[in-house]
């Protein structure tokens, strides 16, 4: 029987390719989305795999969101944390609002989903928990404060959550992605963009599909021995 993996935000641009690579791998996958239901069902419909709404920076959405999977597919032994907004805006002008909905969303989720799934994955002596953190989570961007923070949170809850799973064969890492070629980066104006670029040694935008190979290696039965890591995928851009 193949392991069940969620991945949250599963059904759209760097969590498509990771949903898309787990499944190929021989996975049995899950992915959660938010909101866009008409964008949820063509990718279920192309890909045969199913997907499950629910609020991510909800913890009791969370916990039935899990509770549902379990029963459909069986005990979850994968999870990857890649949900993930932005709402930019510099400190002076942010609103509370953004800064709260980004760090409920990007960081809150990962207390939310690894809180719905450790005890099972203590119990089975298995566990795989990998976070995509960000460059941004690293070294900072200007009107970024609130993705910037919960970013980085990302990186110290995973040093901290692969303490405590360690023994219990639980292992927790992070991916921290540069700029990668999605509907995200795309929304970047033109001459922003080419700007990044330029600071980026190998010369171009990463693909969705390399940071779901670096997930593929993280949540394999045979990467035991690694826990606590961030894996920076980035083009050579921030070298941490």
């Amino acid at each position: 029987m193949s392991r069940v993996a969620i991945v949250t935000g599963g059904t759209r641009g760097i969590g498509a390719a990771i949903s898309i690579a787990l499944k190929d791998a021989g996975y049995t996958v899950a992915a959660n989305y938010g909101g866009n239901e008409e964008r949820a069902r063509k990718f279920t419909d192309e890909t045969g795999i199913p997907a499950y709404r629910f609020d991510v920076s909800n913890y009791d959405a969370c916990v039935a969101g899990v509770a549902k999977i379990t029963e459909e597919l069986g005990p979850v032994e994968v999870l990857v944390n890649n949900a993930g907004i932005t709402r930019d805006g510099t400190m002076h002008k942010m609103d509370a609002e953004n800064w709260q909905a980004v760090v409920d969303t990007n960081l809150g989720s990962c207390f939310n989903m690894s809180r719905s799934v450790i005890e099972g994955m203590r119990e089975r002596k298995f566990g795989r928990i990998v976070n995509i953190g960000s460059i941004n989570g690293q070294a900072g961007q200007y009107g970024q404060v609130n993705y910037a923070a919960a970013k980085s949170g990302i990186h110290g809850f995973t040093k901290a959550l692969a303490q405590e799973g360690a023994a219990q064969g639980i292992t927790v890492n992070a991916v921290a992605p540069g700029y990668i070629d999605t509907d995200m980066v795309a929304a970047v104006p033109e001459q922003v963009l080419e700007k990044i670029i330029a600071r980026i040694p190998v010369g171009r935008l990463g693909k969705a599909e390399e940071i779901a190979r670096t997930v593929l290696f993280l949540v394999a039965d045979e990467a035991g021995f690694v826990t606590g890591s961030t894996l920076s995928v980035n083009g050579g851009q921030h070298m941490y």
